[in-house]
């Protein structure tokens, strides 16, 4: 989507060790006429899925999510990083490891938000080494739902983690492909 490489040329910062930043207007302040059209692409894209719900891991993939949720006009449900006081003990439970933050998380989802038999798309801002995917895949599995794709907001090809689950069948969807970013902070797109 050209208007998101667009920011992320304009906006975007490459640090080292294939970590890009666009907290300035994607994952920490966010614009949301930005994330608006981001939410209603990923809503035409996934029209005909038949979507229930949509899922995501917090926190930065929420804003978006809540933007596809709405143009799909669907629930929104995050997996939390913990399970806090006000959660029941009635969880779905699956180990996420961070790219980004370098640790492992254990995300639940309410089993009072998750149902069987619904058809959820995943969305999330990154798709690095595919890991959080994989374990909101996992929550949908336990819950005895069916995922019917992903969409993300920026997809670093080079690492790798969309690949290897297109090839385990999953439809991916992402609104930009980052094929190569150098030490230069030089951003090639797919």
């Amino acid at each position: 989507m050209k208007l998101l490489e667009d920011r992320i040329l304009k906006d975007g910062v490459v640090k080292a060790g294939g970590i890009l930043k666009v907290d300035s207007f994607f994952n920490h302040q966010m614009d949301a006429s930005l994330l608006n059209e981001l939410g209603k692409e990923l809503a035409r894209e996934f029209k005909d899925a038949r979507v229930d719900k949509v899922l995501t891991v917090e926190a930065s993939g929420i804003a978006m999510a809540v933007f596809a949720g709405l143009a799909l006009n669907v629930p929104v449900l995050f997996a939390k990083k913990s399970k806090s006081k006000n959660i029941s003990d009635d969880v779905y439970c699956a180990e996420v490891v961070s790219f980004t933050h370098g640790n492992t998380n254990n995300v639940v989802v309410s089993k009072q938000y998750l149902h069987e038999g619904e058809r959820v798309l995943l969305v999330d801002d990154f798709l690095a080494t595919g890991a959080a995917l994989v374990g909101l895949k996992e929550l949908v599995r336990q819950a005895g739902g069916e995922v019917v794709g992903a969409g993300i907001g920026i997809e670093k090809v080079f690492q790798g983690g969309g690949s290897k689950l297109r090839d385990e069948g999953m439809r991916i969807v992402s609104l930009a492909m980052i094929d190569n970013m150098d030490d230069n902070g030089n951003i090639t797109f797919c």
